[in-house]
């Protein structure tokens, strides 16, 4: 979608994706269980366990943000990132009174990427899979991604349904991804998406950046098999939900962005990394 045609809004999901209630949740308990069944029926995350250990090592930097006073597992996808068998900065600042892409500047400006070959983006209130990283880059490079994120487990909160997790699918090509929770850049986008925007809540920047990757020809995608949990915190609950829709409209006035319609399917599924 260029600059000169387009539609209010039409770059966001519609939907917060937020799953509460019981019936909501007994059909996410139940999606997600069929997910894992037909994953261990075929030896998946074994197998690729034994595969993404024997990949190239890699170096990664890895950059968080969290809020002070509130509920947080921060620390545990640290110490999750830092089991992986790659080479792994972790650095991390508390959110104060900015935005989360002016904090994430000020990491970066103290830990410059160049020479790491990804740079992850990881929220305060997600919960990472067992042996995450090196399955996550394994599958990012062998399926030649520029952008990418884990699949969202279906009792997570995700505003687009596309980045929740499909049973059988290692890996979806997608026309967009989002900045969070968790996401990730190979370096090859670095010249062109950092530094970050100065925003705070960041809403629209992903629709932007899978346009960018459209001109490019950057291949993007969702890895099914790390999903990931994001669920700790109503989403928004920290900022003013207007602000944001209203700072994304700002943002994506003069700048191509993929509409929400356009993202919805998948470009090409993956069920196997061989």
């Amino acid at each position: 979608m260029t600059a000169g045609a387009r539609h209010a809004d039409d770059w966001a999901s519609g939907t917060s994706g937020q799953v509460h209630g019981m019936r909501a949740t007994s059909r996410a308990l139940v999606a997600d269980a069929v997910c894992d069944l037909t994953a261990w029926s075929r030896l998946t995350p074994w197998l690729l366990v034994r595969a993404a250990r024997a990949w190239p090592r890699r170096r990664v930097l890895a950059l968080g943000v969290e809020r002070a006073g509130v509920p947080n597992i921060l620390g545990a996808a640290r110490r999750e990132l830092l089991r992986s068998h790659h080479e792994v900065r972790f650095a991390a600042t508390f959110a104060g009174n900015r935005g989360k892409f002016q904090n994430l500047n000020d990491l970066l400006a103290a830990n410059p990427p160049v020479g790491w070959d990804w740079l992850l983006l990881v929220d305060d209130d997600v919960a990472l899979p067992t042996a995450f990283l090196d399955v996550f880059v394994f599958l990012a490079e062998r399926f030649g991604l520029a952008l990418a994120q884990p699949a969202h487990r279906w009792r997570s909160h995700a505003a687009y349904g596309v980045t929740r997790r499909r049973p059988g699918a290692v890996v979806r090509e997608t026309a967009f991804t989002e900045i969070g929770p968790v996401c990730a850049l190979r370096s090859i986008t670095f010249d062109e998406l950092l530094p970050f925007p100065p925003l705070r809540a960041g809403w629209g920047l992903d629709s932007h950046w899978s346009a960018i990757a459209r001109e490019r020809g950057w291949r993007q995608g969702v890895i099914d098999a790390t999903p990931m949990r994001h669920g700790l915190r109503r989403i928004a609950s920290s900022y003013s939900r207007e602000a944001a829709m209203a700072e994304a409209r700002s943002f994506l006035a003069q700048r191509p962005y993929v509409r929400a319609s356009d993202a919805r399917r998948p470009l090409a599924v993956h069920r196997s990394w061989r």
